[in-house]
């Protein structure tokens, strides 16, 4: 990702409270209707889990989506 990819994630998360499940996380940022293809892409490509925080969202967003490596 990018540091404007990085920064549309935590924009689609805004006000989001944490802990959260991924498909809680892609609901949420659905529901604002504020988020493009790609970054609601990358929020689905997410692992199965907890997230604590934006920053470990951000942090385990695959850099290209739909792979198995992160960054």
């Amino acid at each position: 990702m990018t540091d404007r990819d990085d920064a549309r994630v935590r924009k689609a998360l805004q006000g989001k409270d944490f802990p959260a499940e991924r498909n809680d996380l892609v609901a949420y940022a659905t529901d604002r209707g504020e988020i493009d293809d790609a970054t609601l892409t990358a929020l689905a490509a997410l692992p199965e889990g907890s997230y604590a925080s934006v920053e470990d969202v951000v942090a385990a967003v695959p850099h290209r989506p739909g792979s198995t490596s992160n960054r």
